[in-house]
C-alpha cells in the first residue's frame, strides 16, 4: 500500500506579533509528528502558501525547516508564495523566471503533478493554458500501473467559506477536460481553505487539506480563526 500525507499552508514568515514564531512552531511540530510514525511514508505533500510574503528570507527558513524533516516534500506554490525566489530556493533556479512552477514527481507506487495554480499578486487561483498543456503531456507519459494525483493550491469547487470561495480556483472546466482524459487519476489534492473538506471534481474525489498555521471555522463553528 502507499502512504503518504498532505501538509498546506505554513505560511512561514507570518508575524502574529511574535516575528513568525507561532507559524514556525506549528510547522516544526506537524514535520515532527510524521517523523515520528512508526510505519514509512512513501511520500509528503506541501501544497502552497510556504512562504507568507514570498520573500526571500521566507523560503530559506523553509528550506531549513524542511531539510530537517526525513521527508523531502512535493511541492506546489500558493498565492502568497512568489514564483522567482520559491524558484531559486527549493530549484535553484533563476529568481528572475516569474513563470509557472510545475513539477511531475514519479515514484514507485504513485505519480504526482504539483500544479501551479497561482496567479502573481492575486489571491484567486487559475491553472494557465501552458499548465494544463504540461499536465496534458505529463499525464499522458506516466505510468499507467499506479495511480495519478493532480495537486495545485487553489480549490477548483466552491467550498461554502466565507472568505475562500471568492479566491478560489477559477476556469476549472478547463482542468476537468484534461483529468477527464486520464483514467489513471485517482484523485486531485488542494489547499486554500486552511480547513479540511472533502468532495467531488470532475467525478473524481478532491481532498483539500487542512492549513497547518491555523484554521479557518466554517459558518456553523462560528466566526473567526483557530
Amino acid at each position: 500500500m502507499f502512504v503518504f500525507a498532505q501538509l498546506s499552508d505554513i505560511h512561514l514568515g507570518q508575524d502574529k506579533g511574535d516575528g513568525g514564531v507561532r507559524a514556525r512552531e506549528r510547522a516544526e511540530r506537524v514535520l515532527r509528528y510524521l517523523d515520528a510514525l512508526p510505519g514509512e511514508l512513501d511520500a509528503v505533500l506541501l501544497t502552497g502558501d510556504i512562504a507568507d510574503h514570498g520573500a526571500p528570507e521566507e523560503y530559506e527558513t523553509a528550506v531549513k525547516l524542511l531539510a530537517g524533516s526525513r521527508h523531502a516534500p512535493l511541492l506546489c506554490p500558493g498565492n502568497h508564495d512568489a514564483r522567482g525566489p520559491y524558484r531559486a530556493a527549493f530549484l535553484g533556479g533563476d529568481p528572475a523566471d516569474t513563470s509557472p512552477v510545475n513539477e511531475f514527481h514519479v515514484l514507485p507506487g504513485a505519480t504526482f503533478a504539483m500544479c501551479d495554480s497561482s496567479i502573481p499578486a492575486r489571491g484567486d487561483g487559475y491553472l494557465d493554458d501552458g499548465t494544463l498543456a504540461w499536465l496534458d503531456r505529463s499525464l499522458a507519459g506516466a505510468p499507467k500501473d499506479r495511480p495519478a494525483f493532480v495537486c495545485f493550491h487553489h480549490p477548483p469547487v466552491p467550498l461554502h467559506g466565507q472568505y475562500v470561495d471568492p479566491i478560489r480556483q477559477f476556469g476549472e472546466d478547463r482542468l476537468a477536460e484534461v483529468v477527464g482524459r486520464h483514467p489513471h487519476v485517482a484523485a486531485l489534492l488542494c489547499g486554500h481553505s486552511h480547513t479540511p473538506a472533502v468532495t467531488t471534481f470532475a467525478s473524481l474525489p478532491l481532498v483539500a487539506a487542512p492549513g497547518v498555521v491555523s484554521t479557518l471555522r466554517m459558518p456553523w463553528e462560528g466566526a473567526g480563526e483557530g
